[in-house]
């Protein structure tokens, strides 16, 4: 790692004082926020390449947070949450979110969660192979690798990181099924930690996004997982 900025927004101090301790060990340059408009008033001077960005915040939540940070932005965001049930991390994913952890948590999980959505955000923007970049095209889908553009018959889709991911992974292996154990490893980064029902929560926003043409483009195999159709 070699200085890459990372925003922590957390209320709980003594916990962002804890997770600045681990992430600057690490060479990571950290900033933070306690509430949530201080957040944003960071965000746009700091420009950082990660958000670790707690869901329960003073002033702005963090659902609004990060629902203003993924309109201007595609850097990956990391949703902290309290609470232990699903809601919370559906309604993150929901908004553009790319993670998520349940508190209490590992200050090295969290490292390493960090260090691998980096390293993925990286490598899909500036460490594809040469014969990959410039276009893919199935069917009315065009694909650009290198600036991250995505359309269907023209029209120009709106997609998180995360969802582009998925999308290029399922398009560079046409007509091939993939596990979600798969999905969730290539396009995440890690499988150690983590929730492999994001993977499912991701294909059904794609193929939301994707109107009439997402079912059609992107199939279910009960059981294995899922494929794009060429």
């Amino acid at each position: 790692m070699s200085n890459e900025r990372i925003l922590i927004v957390d209320d709980e101090v003594d916990l962002a004082r804890i997770e600045e301790k681990y992430l600057t060990k690490e060479g990571f340059q950290v900033s933070t926020a306690n509430d949530g408009k201080e957040a944003l008033d960071i965000f746009k001077s700091f420009k950082p390449h990660l958000v670790i960005l707690d869901i329960m915040l003073p002033k702005l939540d963090g659902m609004e947070v990060c629902r203003i940070i993924r309109s201007e932005s595609k850097v990956p965001v990391i949703m902290l949450s309290a609470k232990d049930g699903d809601l919370d991390k559906v309604l993150s994913l929901g908004l553009g979110a790319d993670d998520y952890i349940t508190k209490p948590f590992s200050p090295f999980e969290l490292v390493a969660r960090v260090k691998a959505h980096i390293r993925r955000y990286q490598d899909f923007n500036t460490g594809v192979s040469e014969e990959a970049q410039n276009i893919i095209k199935i069917k009315a889908l065009e694909i650009n690798t290198a600036s991250y553009d995505v359309s269907i018959n023209g029209e120009f889709l709106s997609l998180t990181s995360k969802e582009f991911e998925m999308l290029t992974l399922l398009c560079r292996n046409p007509n091939q099924v993939l596990s979600k154990e798969q999905i969730y490893e290539k396009v995440w980064g890690f499988n150690e930690y983590g929730e492999i029902s994001a993977v499912a929560v991701y294909i059904n926003r794609l193929r939301d996004k994707m109107g009439k043409f997402g079912a059609n483009y992107i199939k279910t195999v009960r059981g294995v997982g899922y494929k794009l159709e060429a």
